[in-house]
C-alpha cells in the first residue's frame, strides 16, 4: 500500500531565527544517513479549508488578494489553526461562516495536504461540506478579506480553469482532484453532492503535531 510514513527525526539542536505574526522560522539540526544536517524551517500553525458543494454541483470560492503571490487568487474558504486547542472541524465551521456566511449539515474529511514539506510544517485539512444553508447575518470582514469576492462556481468550470492554468492555489487544485475522483467513482449525475463519500469528519489528524492521536 502506498502511504507516507509519519515520524520526525529527533532534533539535535534548534534555534529560533524569527518570530512572526503568523509563523516563525527556526534552524533545526537532525541526523540522517549518518550525517548531521541543518535546515531552516518555517514553523506554521496549520490550517483548514472547505469544499462547500451545493445541490447544483457548484463550489463556493473566494477571490482574495494575496500579496506574496503577487495577485488575487481564487481559493476555498480557509483559515489558520491559530486558536489554541480548537478542534479542526470547529475551525472549519467557523471559517465557512465567517468568510462566506454559510453553515453545513454534513461534514466529511476530504484530504490532508503538506503544502511545502521541504521547508514548512504547514499541513492543511480539507473538508467537504454539503447540505448548505445561508446564515441570516453577514460577518464583518477586514484586512485581505474586506474586498474579498465570494461566488458559487460550477464544478466543471473550476476543472476547466484548472486545466487551462488560470487558477493556481494549491489547496484548491488538490481538493478539485479529490472531488472529481469521488464523482467519477459512482456518483449519479442528479445526486452527486448527496452521494459523495469521503472520510469521516473526525478522522485523526495525525500529521498535525497539535492534533496527533
Amino acid at each position: 500500500m502506498l502511504a507516507d510514513a509519519l515520524g520526525r527525526r529527533p532534533l539535535l539542536a534548534r534555534e529560533r531565527l524569527f518570530d512572526g505574526r503568523i509563523w516563525d522560522v527556526e534552524r533545526q539540526e537532525f541526523e540522517l544517513g549518518g550525517d548531521r544536517i541543518g535546515r531552516e524551517v518555517i514553523v506554521h500553525p496549520g490550517a483548514v479549508a472547505v469544499v462547500a458543494l451545493n445541490d447544483a454541483d457548484e463550489i463556493m470560492l473566494v477571490h482574495q488578494y494575496r500579496h506574496p503571490a503577487g495577485g488575487t487568487l481564487w481559493e476555498l474558504p480557509a483559515g489558520l489553526l491559530d486558536v489554541h486547542g480548537e478542534d479542526p472541524l470547529a475551525a472549519a465551521k467557523r471559517e465557512l461562516a465567517e468568510e462566506v456566511d454559510l453553515e453545513a449539515g454534513c461534514w466529511q474529511t476530504l484530504l490532508d495536504i503538506s503544502t511545502t514539506g521541504g521547508g514548512s510544517t504547514e499541513i492543511i485539512r480539507v473538508y467537504l461540506a454539503t447540505d448548505l444553508r445561508d446564515l441570516p447575518d453577514a460577518f464583518a470582514r477586514e484586512h485581505e478579506e474586506a474586498e474579498m469576492e465570494a461566488r458559487w462556481v460550477p464544478l466543471d468550470e473550476v476543472v476547466e480553469a484548472a486545466l487551462a492554468m488560470r487558477i493556481h492555489n494549491a489547496t484548491l487544485l488538490a481538493a478539485l482532484l479529490a472531488v472529481t475522483q469521488l464523482r467519477a467513482r459512482g456518483a449519479s449525475a442528479q445526486r452527486q453532492a448527496q452521494r459523495l463519500r469521503a472520510h469521516p469528519a473526525d478522522v485523526p489528524f495525525d500529521w498535525h503535531d497539535a492534533h496527533r492521536a
